[in-house]
């Protein structure tokens, strides 16, 4: 569902505000208000009931975690399955605000390897280089915007190396410092 080729996009949401709605059927609220404040705490981004907002999130569920970079316009998507967590739904949040994956930065070759014979090949544009915006931020292994060793493995062996010796990746606990500074440089908060 990404729509830019960049890390982080020019298509933010007005003054910081997501205005949201969540499907009847989901449920989920007190997962969706944690991911929320997952963001909000730390940054100027508010999210909103939507009223009648041109532009607003859509939570509802789906066959996974996935939503489109940057405002789109109109209702955009942001799929929540039962099989996604509150950092999974934090994720699809912060790329709905205009940051892309970190694991696919112009510079990240200096600090990852991708295992491409790993990586199941419908998946593989997952793990592509975008070139685009970095914020002049440096590379952030612990960014909630980073997959984990074995995203989307087709052998179970590693689709992604570290440079670094026992660097963990693929958190979805928590925003990292960078990942608060990437979203406040972005709103200019």
């Amino acid at each position: 569902m990404m729509m830019e080729d960049r890390n982080a996009v020019k298509s933010v949401w007005a003054n910081g505000i997501v205005p949201y709605e969540i499907s009847p059927n989901l449920g989920r609220q007190a997962e969706i208000q944690e991911a929320f404040r997952m963001i909000s705490g730390f940054t100027c981004i508010r999210f909103i009931p939507h009223t009648d907002e041109l532009h607003y999130i859509s939570i509802k569920d789906g066959k996974g975690c996935a939503s489109f970079i940057g405002m789109t316009g109109g209702s955009q998507p942001v799929y929540f399955a039962q099989s996604c967590t509150t950092g999974n739904l934090a994720h699809e949040l912060i790329h709905a605000l205009g940051l892309y994956h970190e694991h696919t930065r112009n510079d990240r070759d200096e600090y990852i390897s991708i295992n491409w014979s790993s990586v199941i090949p419908s998946k593989k544009r997952n793990f592509k280089v975008k070139n685009g915006d970095t914020l002049n931020q440096p590379y952030d292994y612990d960014s909630i915007m980073h997959y984990g060793p074995s995203f989307f493995s087709a052998d179970g062996n590693p689709t992604i190396v570290t440079h670094k010796k026992a660097q963990k990746i693929g958190q979805r606990i928590r925003l990292s410092p960078l990942d608060i500074k990437k979203l406040n440089i972005l709103y200019k908060c």
